[in-house]
């Protein structure tokens, strides 16, 4: 009896000890922190796999199953052809021929939104803002206008860009890995209400801005480039190898390869070269998403097998009840309070229980990147935005963006799933 009094309240210690990881790993990707420690999501990612294991949450075979090795190879060969098209000069050139076309005001907001939008579709939507930040600030200072309207314009249309494809962003690479929805196929049913989202937010920040954008006076601007030279250097070689990689791909992509091939094959032709040091391409790699997806492949597993994910699993259900409204408002929830991509692994597993799974992926698709939206906080993209801009002495506030985001992720979201339920 004490022996099995014993066993018994040890199951129940290590059972409470593992639910504790997962719930402090969980809170602390949400909020990207833990309090008085130096981590951020991608370590708090990693180290409670890692506990995980060691308290046998998880085994250590179940732990290497769980991961996604083809979402990571996406991930990767994304980062190493954006890190060349950045060598090359593509994005400078590509901004500073967006700006320099821009010569009134609602004429520079809908050339920042549409390149933001369509670059977030191509590439990771993190790398548009990184890049485009600062080049939408100076033109702003320097043509003595209100920065905060086309910034935060910016991220929205950087995440609702981003939903159109695969590659646009990383719950949508996740996603592409678990649903085996060809890239044009997912193009093809969310390419409208992207578009629609575009439109929706645009109008919105003219709105909320009015007085900016009310007299649409003309711009002058001389330079735009943010070391004092008109011209960035353009390393052409670089670039039109990097477009000829990026055509491969998209070919590819058309053929219905497999994404992760056809983006490794791109990568591949990048890194043949004699010309770039590797050292120099893969120090502009973000290992840190790497090991942030690695260790949040492996806690949604130890999650997975739980008695709280199977209460999840059974309160979850009658709330959405196989609607596709019902799992966009979860998704929405759920997106801003764990974010989305923790959110996005969660889900995954309710596949099962809709009778047309295709729609419940590209859904959850669609309202978790558009859930970004909602706060400054809400995803990546947007915090990258407003840390950038406090370099050129700009300050965007919580309250302000709210404003905008708000309206436009209520609206794009409902749109969007309208959208997907009557096509």
């Amino acid at each position: 009896m004490n022996t099995m009094f014993t066993s018994a309240f040890g199951q129940f210690g290590k059972t409470i000890m593992v639910d504790g990881v997962i719930l402090l790993s969980l809170i602390g990707i949400a909020i990207g922190r833990l309090p008085r420690l130096r981590m951020n999501r991608a370590t708090i990612a990693f180290a409670g796999a890692a506990f995980l294991i060691a308290l046998g949450g998880i085994s250590a075979e179940e732990a290497a199953a769980a991961i996604d090795l083809s979402t990571l190879i996406l991930i990767l060969s994304m980062m190493i052809i954006t890190a060349n098209l950045k060598f090359s000069g593509f994005f400078d050139l590509a901004g500073n021929l967006v700006l320099r076309a821009a010569d009134r005001p609602r004429k520079l907001l809908t050339l920042v939104m549409a390149s933001s939008a369509v670059l977030s579709a191509l590439f990771l939507n993190d790398t548009i803002c990184i890049m485009m930040t600062p080049l939408v600030a100076v033109l702003c200072q320097r043509s003595k206008r209100d920065p905060v309207p086309y910034l935060i314009a910016l991220a929205l249309s950087a995440n609702i860009g981003s939903a159109a494809t695969i590659i646009g962003n990383p719950q949508n690479m996740l996603i592409g890995a678990s649903s085996g929805i060809p890239f044009m196929r997912f193009l093809s049913r969310l390419a409208i209400p992207s578009v629609a989202g575009l439109v929706v937010a645009y109008l919105l920040t003219v709105l909320v801005f009015r007085k900016e954008f009310a007299d649409n006076e003309k711009i002058t601007i001389t330079d735009l480039a943010l070391d004092g030279n008109a011209e960035r250097k353009i390393y052409k070689p670089l670039l039109y190898k990097s477009l000829f990689a990026i055509l491969v791909m998209t070919v590819a992509f058309i053929l219905d390869a497999p994404v992760y091939a056809a983006a490794m094959a791109a990568a591949a032709i990048l890194l043949t070269t004699r010309r770039i040091n590797p050292e120099r391409v893969f120090a502009e790699l973000d290992w840190t998403i790497i090991a942030f997806f690695g260790g949040l492949f492996i806690i949604t597993a130890a999650v997975a097998k739980t008695d709280a994910f199977s209460w999840f699993v059974a309160r979850a259900l009658p709330l959405v009840g196989q609607s596709m409204a019902g799992l966009s408002a979860f998704t929405l929830v759920l997106s801003n309070l764990i974010s989305n991509v923790p959110a996005v692994m969660l889900m995954r597993p309710l596949a099962q229980y809709f009778p047309n799974q295709e729609q419940f992926f590209l859904v959850l698709a669609m309202a978790s990147t558009y859930a970004g939206n909602l706060t400054l906080l809400g995803s990546v993209a947007n915090l990258i935005v407003a840390e950038s801009a406090k370099r050129f002495g700009i300050h965007i506030s919580f309250g302000t963006y709210l404003k905008v985001g708000l309206p436009t992720t209520l609206v794009t979201i409902m749109l969007g799933t309208l959208y997907l339920i009557c096509t």
